[in-house]
């Protein structure tokens, strides 16, 4: 992989983990359509600048949930029980399905229905079941549900996970917050599951040149997403997964 290469893989890797489009899958669209191949190692590198970017933008909450489950502080204790509950699901299905979804990630037809899908959940963001509901253990058990789907090509990590609070009628900065946090358990455990493809490295610079643009790329990202949030304007986000659903089904059934 050389310099361009990584450079391209990094921007789009970081504007597109935070944005509710779907990383994985323009990464698919990346390596489809120009031949883009993304390594192993640099994979698990973007993943860990990733998470990098959830540390600088939240760093004074996961401290004070750092220091209040310490202090054996009631309200972060559950905090942190909260964010369990909602890594089980996507956990067991990533590990029971690893095989299965690997295999899915070249299948345009899915990766097509996936973004549709995708676009669904973000324009019923918009709905509300019910209104200033706060997190319990309920409804974060059916927010790691929604993050369960995102192992599927098409569908957006951050997309299901607010959107699903959003219906549930959670307050949007609160699960909007609750969704990035979540991205840290997340995100470990499948480093861990990495590791052992990784394979040689033979170009560093592009590499660290890449997780560089994807960490700049993907803090502006999440800066900008959390301000459209904030402005209620989620859901616009399902227009662009809709359309893109919709080209790529054409694209599959060879259409054009």
């Amino acid at each position: 992989m050389d310099i361009i290469q990584s450079i391209i893989l990094g921007i789009v890797q970081g504007i597109t983990e935070w944005l509710p489009i779907s990383s994985k899958s323009h990464l698919i669209l990346l390596q489809n359509f120009f031949g883009v191949v993304q390594p192993a190692i640099f994979d698990l590198m973007l993943h860990l600048g990733s998470l990098a970017v959830v540390f600088v933008v939240f760093w004074k909450d996961i401290m004070k949930i750092v220091r209040g489950a310490l202090a054996l502080d009631k309200y972060y204790l559950k905090f942190l029980g909260l964010l369990i509950v909602a890594t089980i699901p996507v956990a067991v299905i990533g590990f029971i399905f690893k095989h299965q979804i690997e295999t899915a990630l070249s299948n345009l037809y899915i990766l097509g229905f996936g973004f549709l899908f995708t676009a669904i959940m973000l324009f019923f963001s918009k709905f509300p079941i019910a209104k200033d509901r706060t997190l319990n253990y309920f409804n974060s058990s059916i927010i790691g549900i929604g993050q369960a789907f995102s192992v599927l090509p098409g569908i957006s990590r951050s997309g299901m996970t607010i959107s699903t609070g959003m219906i549930l009628g959670i307050k949007k900065d609160d699960v909007a917050k609750f969704s990035f946090l979540m991205f840290i358990p997340a995100i470990l455990g499948a480093t861990i599951l990495e590791i052992k493809d990784i394979g040689s490295v033979s170009n560093i610079p592009a590499m660290i040149v890449g997780m560089v643009c994807a960490m700049i790329a993907g803090y502006l990202a999440l800066r900008l997403l959390l301000d459209i949030i904030k402005k209620d304007k989620f859901y616009w986000f399902s227009i662009y997964c809709g359309v893109l659903g919709v080209l790529v089904l054409l694209f599959a059934y060879k259409v054009f």
